[in-house]
């Protein structure tokens, strides 16, 4: 197959570090399917937010609060998630602060990757909003972002997610502390177009689950920070509709 479909990941992380982690999958994909399917991304979370909304991309790797606001409006459906895998916000805070609770954070100026980041931003700051009037928010771009700059002291804490927390270099995490964690919701879905045909649709969501199958597929997802996809349906996320986050602005 000649034409290019387009797996779109939410940017989280730096560029590079996305294009490390994602570009052995698509190359898989495409060697196990026969399709040519291309990792592509987007500056910011705000451009992933166009990019979704304007359906840009045929498959998309995206935040649950997008999944819930892109199924309704771009027809994107769910085919795929981690397994047995909930998403938890977290707040870090430099490990030489003291701060014990969100409370400490009254009227600190706390660093989050992007207003609409789901579990890093709009989680935590549900909780913060109640517990920590008088905050500031600064967004950064990135999860990665928002660790370093606590870690360097430019900022009191921040919002992120345990898993780009954990991937963050020795150096960086042993400068901070994790102060809270969220309950966990249903976590990102892998997500495709009303455009793609079915039966190709159908075929790459296969590619996906049989990932785990094989030492190759393991060694991918292990760079995904996962174990295993296993099928998905848009229901799934009826946790997160539940919040009643709203539309964006």
């Amino acid at each position: 197959m000649d034409d290019v479909l387009t797996f779109g990941v939410v940017p989280q992380q730096a560029m590079e570090k996305l294009a490390q982690n994602w570009l052995p999958l698509t190359r898989y994909l495409s060697e196990k399917t026969g399709y040519n399917i291309q990792f592509a991304t987007a500056p910011n979370i705000p451009e992933f937010e166009k990019r979704l909304a304007a359906g840009e991309y045929d498959f998309a790797y995206m935040n649950p609060y997008h999944f819930v606001l892109f199924n309704e409006s771009s027809g994107y459906r769910a085919i795929a998630r981690q397994k047995n895998h909930v998403i938890r916000g977290i707040i870090v805070v430099a490990a030489s602060l003291e701060a014990e609770t969100l409370e400490d954070l009254a009227g600190a100026d706390l660093a989050f990757p992007a207003p609409r980041a789901f579990a890093a931003t709009m989680i935590t700051r549900a909780f913060l909003d109640d517990a920590a009037p008088g905050y500031t928010a600064t967004f950064v771009k990135s999860h990665d972002s928002v660790y370093r700059a606590v870690a360097s002291g430019l900022l009191m804490g921040g919002g992120g997610i345990v898993r780009t927390f954990n991937e963050m270099p020795d150096e960086i995490r042993k400068k901070l502390e994790v102060l809270w964690l969220s309950p966990g919701y249903t976590g990102h879905a892998i997500t495709v177009h009303p455009g793609v045909p079915e039966d190709i649709a159908a075929t790459v969501q296969r590619a996906m689950i049989e990932l785990a199958d094989s030492e190759t597929g393991r060694d991918i997802l292990k760079g995904l920070g996962m174990k295993a996809l296993q099928t998905a349906k848009d229901s799934d996320w009826d946790d997160v509709r539940e919040l009643g986050l709203g539309q964006p602005e």
